[in-house]
């Protein structure tokens, strides 16, 4: 079945230069709206991962529905506090002595990944302020993610996040305020709930020895199904059990399904079947369907087969895979026609690239008047300054 383009879309799509991510201000503002509810219902903090999605422009709406961001290394970490401007809590495998000196400039609160980065390093931590908290990750054997296999499952085996249960007495709790897990990937709210279940269950007596649990990411909050009201009775039963403060840092799911990649048929070749190129790139530009894989959806198009034109997407490099996807239109693709590819907010231009010297596509914001707006334009001077 073809998922029809929004009216409101379709009638923007003459203002917007190609490529282009577009953000749908209205759908943000759903989505936030979900995100203040479970806050102000479940007495939670929110945080931004921006690791998922960081645009200053809407920091400003942000930041009315969430408490800070969270933060991996010196640079987002900088842009958390000098961009949203609320608490950064930051989180990395592994700190130097130089790196974290940086971080504490720009971070309140700092989260280590080993009893032994604990121990080197929580001195340096206690000597920036009494108002930084240390949190510590731990791996606690339960994961619910969706997609990509152990390339999204931090506690797949062999993998380097978190403190093992049987590490865990190594660690000086009377030194420790948070204990955090990130085991989600896009799950739904029994994933989110059968997480803080499992915390409870398994983990109480650490639980009992710390202020606040940082239940990670991969909350998928924002999606069409997620029942935001089971997420909030399971946090709210957790802090009452055990009078701690609670966590969620989410990214994708606080900009799921609110935000496009529009682009533009080039040309079609015939090589066995009708291959269509782009001037969007699945290699530049959504690096993540080739990584996961999986094929984005695409506004007025079906799986192959279902619609009577079958057509291959494909980028304009110089890479053989640069292949979007395949699917089915109601009539041959023609250059010139206009794509609208879905849910195109997440993960898309903080891991986008300019390999073979591809333009990234501009940057914009669809507001609720429909008035397009291009907040960010790159040019070849942004590919020369990486070289």
């Amino acid at each position: 079945m073809t998922n029809a383009l929004p009216p409101h879309v379709s009638a923007a799509l003459p203002q917007i230069a190609t490529p282009a991510y577009v953000v749908d201000m209205a759908l943000l503002k759903r989505n936030m709206a979900v995100a203040r509810h479970i806050r102000e219902a479940a007495g939670c903090r929110i945080l931004l991962a921006t690791k998922s999605f960081a645009l200053p422009a809407v920091f400003p709406l942000m930041r009315e529905s969430l408490d800070g961001t969270t933060a991996s290394g010196v640079h987002e970490a900088r842009l958390g506090r000098e961009e949203f401007g609320r608490e950064v809590h930051t989180f990395s495998p592994a700190y130097t002595s130089g790196s974290l000196a940086e971080l504490l400039a720009y971070s309140d609160h700092i989260y280590f990944n080993s009893a032994d980065q604990v121990l080197r390093f929580l001195p340096a931590v206690r000597g920036a302020g009494p108002a930084r908290k240390v949190g510590v990750r731990i791996n606690p054997g339960y994961s619910r993610v969706t997609l990509g296999g152990s390339l999204y499952d931090p506690c797949s085996s062999r993998s380097r996040f978190g403190v093992l249960p049987t590490d865990l007495e190594k660690l000086p709790w009377e030194e420790i305020d948070i204990l955090h897990v990130h085991t989600l990937c896009e799950s739904l709210h029994d994933g989110s709930v059968g997480l803080i279940d499992h915390v409870a269950g398994e983990f109480a007596p650490f639980v009992r020895k710390v202020r606040a649990v940082n239940f990670g990411g991969g909350h998928f909050i924002g999606k069409a199904g997620y029942d935001v009201e089971a997420l909030v009775k399971a946090i709210r039963e957790f802090r009452a059990a055990f009078g701690v403060e609670v966590i969620l840092e989410p990214g994708s799911g606080l900009v799921v399904d609110a935000g496009y990649l529009a682009a533009t048929v080039l040309d079609v070749v015939r090589n066995e079947t009708d291959i269509a190129v782009c001037d969007a790139s699945a290699a530049c530009h959504m690096p993540d369907v080739l990584e996961v894989p999986y094929t984005p959806p695409l506004f007025g198009a079906a799986k192959p087969g279902e619609l009577p034109h079958t057509c291959t997407l494909a980028g304009n490099t110089c890479m053989t895979g640069d292949v979007i996807g395949e699917y089915s239109f109601a009539k041959p693709l023609e250059p010139g026609d206009r794509l609208v590819f879905g849910d195109m907010l997440q993960y898309s231009f903080v891991k986008n690239n300019t390999f073979n010297g591809t333009p990234l596509p501009d940057i914009g914001l669809l507001h609720e008047d429909g008035r397009y707006e291009a907040v960010k334009r790159f040019g070849y001077g942004d590919f020369r300054a990486r070289l």
